[in-house]
């Protein structure tokens, strides 16, 4: 569920995000390249021809004996599988609180970046977010999934891939929307090779060339359409913070696209700062929608104000929900066992998420504390993460300095350097 100004909420077509919350509707292990096998004969035979074969064999001869292959325990340690035994313990709880994690180098890598952070849940994306097309996943990437799913205790329903940022089937182009359909088309069936049971989508726009109604209409007949092409995974539409054309905006929209869509089976800006307003969100939604479509969430804090429409995403108790909000989600029975998945950001230091897991899966056990004592709790609640906040931001800023220091050499180099081309690049 979103905030109007940072809580979302997504269905099956279920429904995903808030609060960055999500309610829903519906790396390769490593491995090992063949050694290149250029050997002084090989060499030889290239530079001079086959001519010199015979020099030829006497070099790979003496190459065999003067290359050492890999150890046996080498090539064991390249090609050993990661252990659970190797990473830290998760939590125990019913909130499977979790983020979205890289799947660089295979999908099957997610399950150890996950892992690696503590995460009883997470997101991925399943191929590029950003190209309509992308390589299909490999038998390999497929069977080691599976496998590590397993290994480290991660059930499919608490795996909430990301579709592409592309797709709108709310477009009233027919052609733009076909390309959105098959890019869509293409995630859910990726989901069911790799065993997934949810996937987590944005409904559309209207792109300002149709009513809020027809673009809906569209939406809904889009995923009446997918859930005949396959056969079981659940689209989550995810709520957004209503900017522009956006749909989704409301529980109402998303509501109306779960009453176009024929398997019900198939689907799943609130201020939530209060308990009252937490328990009134959730009301709504259940009005609107039905709480038996909430399928995940997304959890975020706000760096916009309520109301603003603006979807800007600030690390746990950071921003302008605070920690409150997130201890009204974590000590809610009726968020049980779904995916409760972080997207704060990181400025890519693991420990960042690492930090807000912990903090997050501290809530549920703690007294609430008296109103006015709620800022320095929070304060004292969120050292930890200010602390790797402000590691994270002293080494972007040494980064950038040492990126500044590069240019400015590369540019005196430049001007010392005469060129008598004809033409100059411009990039």
């Amino acid at each position: 569920m979103h905030t109007r100004r940072s809580t979302r909420i997504t269905r099956s077509t279920q429904v995903t995000e808030t609060v960055g919350t999500t309610v829903g509707a519906s790396g390769d292990a490593p491995r090992l390249a063949k050694r290149v096998k250029t050997t002084a004969a090989e060499a030889i035979i290239e530079s001079n021809g086959a001519g010199l074969a015979a020099k030829a064999s006497a070099a790979v001869a003496f190459t065999s004996k003067e290359v050492k292959p890999l150890t046996k325990s080498k090539t064991k340690a390249r090609q050993e599988e990661p252990k659970l035994e190797d990473f830290p313990a998760r939590v125990e709880s019913p909130w499977k609180i979790g983020v979205h994690v890289s799947a660089a180098g295979g999908v099957e890598n997610a399950i150890v970046n996950a892992a690696k952070l503590g995460a009883n849940s997470f997101a991925l994306f399943l191929k590029s977010q950003r190209k309509w097309t992308s390589p299909a996943l490999t038998q390999h990437s497929i069977d080691i999934f599976k496998a590590r799913l397993s290994v480290f205790g991660y059930s499919p329903k608490h795996v909430l891939p990301h579709g592409s940022y592309l797709i709108n089937l709310g477009n009233p182009d027919s052609e733009k929307r076909e390309k959105s359909y098959d890019c869509f088309l293409d995630d859910l069936k990726r989901c069911e090779l790799l065993g997934l049971e949810l996937y987590n989508f944005h409904p559309g726009s209207t792109v300002g060339q149709a009513t809020r109604e027809e673009s809906i209409s569209l939406i809904s007949t889009s995923l009446n359409r997918v859930h005949k092409a396959t056969n079981s995974v659940v689209t989550v539409i995810e709520n957004m913070a209503g900017a522009g054309n956006i749909i989704g905006a409301t529980f109402a929209d998303l509501g109306d696209i779960v009453k176009g869509v024929e398997d019900k089976t198939r689907v799943g800006g609130y201020d939530i700062r209060t308990k009252e307003g937490w328990q009134r969100t959730l009301s709504d939604f259940d009005a609107e929608v039905g709480l038996s479509f909430l399928r995940g969430m997304h959890l975020n804090d706000s760096k916009a104000l309520l109301e603003s429409k603006k979807d800007r995403h600030e690390n746990i108790g950071m921003g302008h929900l605070g920690l409150m909000a997130f201890h009204h989600i974590l000590t809610d029975p009726r968020l049980h066992d779904i995916p409760l998945v972080l997207e704060t950001p990181s400025f890519e230091i693991e420990d960042i998420w690492r930090k807000e897991i912990a903090l997050l899966n501290q809530l549920p056990s703690l007294v609430t504390p008296a109103e006015e004592e709620e800022s320095e709790w929070a304060q004292k609640m969120t050292e930890d993460v200010q602390v790797a906040l402000k590691t994270a931001s002293a080494g972007k800023e040494a980064k950038k300095k040492r990126s500044v220091g590069k240019k400015r050499e590369r540019a005196k180099v430049d001007d010392d350097d005469e060129s008598d081309s004809e033409h100059e690049c411009d990039h």
